[in-house]
C-alpha cells in the first residue's frame, strides 16, 4: 500500500521500500513508497527482510531508480542516481516536489529546557507565543515568529506536563475569567457499625437497615427469587461470594437536584450487589468474580470498596436462564435499589449529625482557555448491557434512562452530574474492565478536567456501543456532529470492556478526529484485549492494563481509570494539541512504556 502525501511527513526516516514493481527510470515519489507501519508484521511473519543498508524514504525521495525494482524491494543507494546520503533527499527535491532552499550554517533554536519532540515528556511553549532563533552568522541577529507558523496552535503559557488537579504554577492569561455555572458539595458523615435490625436509621456513626426491607426488594421485580443481605467488615473479608455486580455509595439529595446543592454522602460504607440465577449460573458475561471476596477486589480503586470500608452486601438470586438479557441483572439491580433508597430517605437531614468532610465541585467555564470534551463510550449492546442515565437520586434506579432504551445516542452531562451519582451501571461485562456506579461517583478523569487551570471542561458526553454494525456507524456519526457543533479543541475518550466495543472506539475516534479535533484515547488493550481495529487518528493511547500479564484478571475494577491514568491522558492531550509529534507506540504492550511516561508526572 503506497503512502499518502501526509503519511510521507511521518514516515522520512523510516527504510525505503518500494510497494509495487516500478520500471528503471522512475523518479521516486510518495506513491512508490510501501507503508512502513506494516513492517514488522511483515519481517516477523518472513515476507520481507530489512537491511541496515538501506537508505531512507527521505534520501531516497526524488531520486531516479537504475534499473527496474520489486515489490517490497529495499532501496540501498547504488539503485539510485540522485541521492546524497551525506545530506539526504534526493535530487534537492521536498514533498511537494519544490526545490529545497539553502540553509545557514549555524542554525540554533533556542527553546525551553522541557521541550521535547515525545509524547513521553512535558514541554513548554513560550509565553508570548514565539519562537527565538539565533542565526550565528548573522552576528547575532535574532528572529521572532509565532510558533503557529508551524501549525502548532499558540495557546498563551500553556505548561504541558503541570496537571496537578487543582494547582499550577503557570500564570493566567491576560484577560482570562473563570465563570462558575453550579457548584455541588459533598457533605460526609462517617458509618463505623452497619447492624441489619428491626428499624433504618442512621446516628452517631452507626447505620442500621431494617430487615422487613428484603421483603420490599423480593417484590420489586418478579423475577427476584430470593435476597439476602450481611456485613462484610475489613478484618472479615475472607468470605465466599457470588460475582459482584456493582459497588454502590450510599448518597442523597439534601437540596437541590442532580449535580447542584447539596448530597449527603455516608462514607466508610458501601452497598455491594452479588448475583446468580436459580439454576446457580453467575450474572456475567466476559468473566466474572466469584470467590474469596478478599482476593477479588481491587481495593482503593475509583469504584471499589476502600481498604477501611465496610461492605453491605445484598445478594441476588434472580429467575433461571435470565442473567444474559437485560432484565434479569436489572431486576437484581432494582430489588438492592429498594433497600438503598430507604437509607436515603433516612439522610436527606442529617444536621444534628458531625460531619467528617466535606467535597466541593465546581462546573467552571474558563475563558481563553482550550475547549475540552471528555466522551465516555459505556456498554449498550443488549442482552445484559445496560446502564441507567441521570436518575432521580444519586447512584440510584428510579428515574434514569437506560441508554439501550435512547439508542445510545450520544447524551452530554455535566461534570457535576457525573460525580453526583449521574450513572447507574448495570453492565455485567469482565469484572476487571468494568467501570462500576462508584467509579463514576469519584470518576478521576472527571475530577482532574474539572479543576486543571489550563484546560476549559464543556461537558462530558456519554455514548453507547450498540451491538449491530450500521447502529455503531449511526451512534459514531451523531458523535462527530455532536462535537463539531461543541466547538472544541481536544477531546479525550474512554471506553470499558474490550473487543466488540473497540470498533465504536475506532469509529468514536475517528469521528472526532476527521474534524480536526485533536483525541487521546484511553482504554484497557494489553495482550488480552489487543486492538484489531484501527486508524489514522489512533495516534495518541493511554493504556489501562495494570495485570502483569496483560489479560482480564477477574480482580473488580483492576484494569480500571485511575488518577495516575488520568494525569497521562491530559498529559497526552496537551502535548496532541500544541503539536508535538508522538512517538508510536511498542507492537506489543510494554509496561514500561507506561511506567516511563508516568515517571515524567512526578
Amino acid at each position: 500500500m503506497s503512502l499518502t502525501q501526509e503519511a510521507l511527513n511521518a514516515h522520512l526516516g523510516d527504510p525505503a521500500v518500494l510497494c509495487c514493481r516500478r520500471p528503471a527510470g522512475t523518479q521516486l515519489s510518495a506513491q512508490d513508497f510501501e507503508d512502513p507501519s506494516i513492517f514488522d508484521d511483515m519481517v516477523e511473519s518472513n515476507l520481507m527482510t530489512l537491511s541496515p543498508e538501506g537508505v531512507s524514504i527521505e534520501e531516497a525521495l526524488g531520486c531516479t531508480l537504475v534499473s527496474d525494482g520489486e515489490a517490497l524491494t529495499q532501496l540501498t543507494a547504488d539503485m539510485l542516481e540522485g541521492i546524497d546520503v551525506k545530506t539526504g533527499g534526493g535530487a534537492g527535491l521536498l514533498t511537494d516536489g519544490a526545490e529545497k532552499p539553502s540553509q545557514p550554517e549555524s542554525l540554533d533554536v533556542e527553546m525551553p529546557d522541557t521541550a521535547t519532540t515525545t509524547a513521553y515528556a512535558g514541554a513548554k511553549l513560550m509565553a508570548d507565543g514565539m519562537v527565538h532563533l539565533h542565526v550565528d552568522k548573522s552576528e547575532g541577529l535574532d528572529f521572532q515568529f509565532p510558533i503557529s507558523a508551524f501549525g502548532a496552535p499558540a495557546y498563551s503559557s500553556l505548561e504541558l506536563g503541570s496537571i496537578n488537579s487543582g494547582s499550577s504554577d503557570v500564570p493566567a492569561a491576560q484577560g482570562e475569567s473563570e465563570r462558575v455555572l453550579r457548584t455541588l458539595v459533598k457533605k460526609h458523615y462517617r458509618v463505623n457499625e452497619v447492624l441489619v435490625a428491626d428499624e433504618t436509621s442512621y446516628h452517631d456513626g452507626v447505620l442500621s437497615i431494617d430487615r422487613s426491607l428484603l421483603d420490599d426488594a423480593k417484590r420489586a421485580d418478579p423475577l427476584v427469587k430470593a435476597i439476602s443481605i450481611d456485613v462484610i467488615t475489613p478484618e472479615d473479608r475472607h468470605v465466599y461470594s457470588n460475582t459482584i455486580m456493582d459497588v454502590i455509595p450510599i448518597a442523597a439529595k439534601a437540596e437541590g437536584k442532580l449535580g447542584e446543592g447539596v448530597t449527603n454522602v455516608l462514607s466508610g460504607a458501601v452497598f455491594v450487589l452479588t448475583g446468580m440465577d436459580e439454576a446457580g449460573v453467575q450474572i456475567h458475561e466476559f468473566g466474572s468474580c466469584e470467590g474469596y471476596i478478599d482476593e477479588k477486589i481491587r481495593y482503593g480503586r475509583p469504584g471499589c470498596p476502600d481498604d477501611d470500608d465496610i461492605m453491605i452486601r445484598v445478594d441476588v438470586q434472580i429467575e433461571e436462564g435470565t442473567g444474559m438479557e437485560r432484565r434479569g441483572p436489572f431486576a437484581a439491580h432494582s430489588a438492592c435499589d429498594v433497600i438503598i433508597r430507604a437509607i436515603r430517605g433516612m439522610i436527606t437531614d442529617l444536621s444534628g449529625e458531625a460531619m467528617s468532610k466535606q467535597e466541593i465541585f465546581k462546573d467552571v467555564r474558563r475563558k481563553e482557555r482550550p475547549r475540552i470534551v471528555l466522551v465516555k463510550e459505556i456498554m449498550g449492546q443488549g442482552a445484559m448491557h445496560d446502564n441507567m442515565l441521570v436518575p432521580t437520586e444519586p447512584c440510584g434506579v428510579q428515574g434514569g434512562e437506560k441508554n439501550v432504551d435512547m439508542g445510545n445516542v450520544p447524551v452530554v452531562l455535566s461534570p457535576n452530574e457525573v460525580l453526583d451519582g449521574g450513572i447507574h451501571a448495570l453492565a455485567c461485562i469482565g469484572p476487571a474492565t468494568k467501570e462500576i456506579t462508584r467509579h463514576f461517583f469519584r470518576e478521576p478523569l472527571v475530577e482532574a478536567l474539572q479543576t486543571d487551570p489550563e484546560l476549559d471542561l464543556t461537558g462530558v458526553v456519554f455514548i453507547g456501543s450498540p451491538q449491530v454494525n450500521d447502529e455503531k456507524s449511526y451512534v459514531s456519526g451523531r458523535l462527530g456532529t455532536l462535537i463539531e457543533a461543541m466547538e472544541v479543541d481536544g477531546a479525550i475518550i474512554t471506553t470499558e470492556g474490550f473487543g466488540n466495543n473497540h470498533i465504536d472506539f475506532s469509529e468514536n475516534i475517528e469521528a472526532i478526529g476527521s474534524r480536526g479535533v485533536p483525541v487521546v484515547g484511553v482504554t484497557f488493550a494489553a495482550y488480552q484485549g489487543q486492538l484489531v481495529v484501527g486508524n489514522k487518528y489512533m495516534d495518541a493511547m493511554i493504556e489501562l492494563n495494570k495485570d502483569r500479564n496483560g489479560f482480564e484478571n477477574e480482580i473488580l475494577a483492576d484494569n480500571t481509570l485511575t488518577v495516575d491514568d488520568a494525569q497521562r491522558a491530559i498529559l497526552m492531550l496537551k502535548t496532541k494539541m500544541s503539536g508535538i509529534p508522538i512517538e508510536p507506540p511498542e507492537r506489543r504492550w510494554d509496561e514500561e512504556v507506561i511506567k516511563g511516561n508516568q515517571g515524567l508526572l512526578k
